[in-house]
């Protein structure tokens, strides 16, 4: 072989390993800054006028204070905290951690489906092939006000992983159900709803409520429920890892979601945000009432709800939703298949989740095209999720765009800035 070809054919190789490797970085990307915005296709002046809504909410006394971050193609273009950490007056900062309660779902439910792509179970399975005290469910009958007893039938069929995830399983959710009867029941058998600091784990919580009434016949209508806390204990029981330690090894450390778990340490304790609400107009730390505001940092530190029990960061959870508009894979960690993530985002709830606008996938509520043509939602197929302590966040996978706002209040203070947030996120875009 003459000289010429043989660098000929070398030359070949490094222009073939260079356009490789910038492929894989355009796949295995992760979140960085983007300076100027408009590098992205966003519009600067645009988010300003997000700075002055949140700062005329700050004012109008609608919330103490805010993070939010806005990413586009792998990019932060916006990520700023306004207004006060607690009623003290401490300023808020943009790396401070909430209590995401209810965004813990979807994490919970990328977990399960971790464990699905290993080919432990099927969708359909019944979860009581894995947590026995779920066989045969029996569904309330009658109920009776003065003692909280109440009769059942059986159920017709048992409760699957697949209905579990969307929340048409018929199980319900206690102190916070629609459903009196469910909230007494739930409150005598002491089921643990979304947070605590007793000494009790998931798995004793979740016999517990094995062996309650379910709401409505598995798969005939949607109830939000502890489906995912039992999913939770499912996780335990397939993986045989504890629940936060696979969490920890499956999903935080590879989208280097360094400040995501359920309980902090001494360290991170005083970046946790309070919890605020108004009284007689001025916003004062929450009381303890049902719960203490404060078990991300004290009392047992035990119980794992996978429903509702993780703090985070901005940061991390656009880290977290970023590996799904990237299709399973972050910073060159695939944590879910294309095709997960696909059949995650489809509709598993058919008619009975929402209003028209959305439906029930495997992990997220997701827009369908009539809530796309009424418009500030997103693109059909935008996912997305709140919390309890008042968090927002979406992802649009036609956009390739990501908008999260978290504050930490409760009570009902006229806050308006998530779906303002939302709409003037979507609204920021110049291509």
């Amino acid at each position: 072989m003459l000289i010429k070809d043989i660098l000929h054919r070398i030359v070949v190789i490094f222009i073939l390993l260079a356009v490789n490797t910038t492929l894989a970085q355009n796949i295995n990307r992760n979140l960085i800054s983007a300076n100027p915005p408009e590098a992205v296709g966003i519009h600067s002046e645009r988010l300003e006028k997000i700075d002055k809504m949140i700062l005329q909410a700050i004012e109008n006394n609608e919330i103490p204070g805010a993070v939010a971050l806005i990413a586009r193609n792998g990019k932060i273009v916006y990520h700023k905290s306004f207004g006060t950490a607690d009623a003290s007056g401490e300023p808020l900062e943009k790396d401070d951690i909430f209590r995401i309660a209810s965004q813990t779902k979807a994490i919970t439910s990328t977990a399960v489906m971790i464990l699905w792509e290993e080919g432990h179970f099927q969708l359909d399975d019944p979860v009581s092939k894995f947590i026995p005290e779920f066989k045969d469910p029996r569904v309330l009958e009658t109920f009776n006000e003065e003692d909280s007893s109440y009769t059942t039938k059986p159920a017709e069929r048992e409760i699957t992983i697949r209905q579990l995830l969307t929340h048409t399983s018929g199980l319900g959710y206690g102190v916070i159900d629609a459903d009196d009867r469910i909230r007494k029941i739930y409150a005598k058998a002491g089921i643990v709803d979304l947070f605590t600091t007793e000494d009790i784990s998931i798995e004793e919580s979740i016999k517990k409520l094995a062996g309650l009434p379910l709401r409505s016949v598995p798969g005939e209508q949607w109830h939000y429920s502890e489906g995912i806390d039992v999913l939770g204990y499912f996780i335990e029981k397939v993986s045989g890892q504890a629940f936060d330690q696979f969490l920890q090894e499956r999903i935080f450390e590879p989208l280097q979601m360094n400040d995501t778990r359920f309980y902090l340490s001494e360290n991170d304790s005083d970046r946790l945000v309070a919890v605020q609400h108004k009284e007689d107009g001025k916003w004062q730390n929450y009381p303890i009432t049902f719960y203490d505001t404060d078990y991300p940092k004290t009392g047992a530190k035990r119980f794992l709800s996978g429903g509702a029990g993780l703090t985070s960061t901005a940061e991390d959870y656009a880290n977290f939703l970023q590996m799904y508009l990237d299709g399973g894979n972050y910073n060159g960690n695939r944590i879910l298949s294309r095709t997960t993530v696909d059949l995650i985002l489809n509709n598993h709830s058919g008619d009975l989740f929402g209003d028209g606008e959305k439906y029930h996938g495997l992990a997220f509520g997701v827009v369908n095209k009539e809530g796309a043509r009424r418009g500030g939602l997103g693109s059909e197929g935008t996912f997305d999720w709140g919390g309890y302590f008042n968090t927002q966040y979406f992802a649009d996978p036609e956009e390739n765009i990501i908008g999260i706002i978290l504050k930490q209040t409760q009570g009902d203070s006229g806050d308006t800035t998530g779906w303002k947030f939302r709409q003037m996120t979507m609204s920021s875009m110049t291509d």
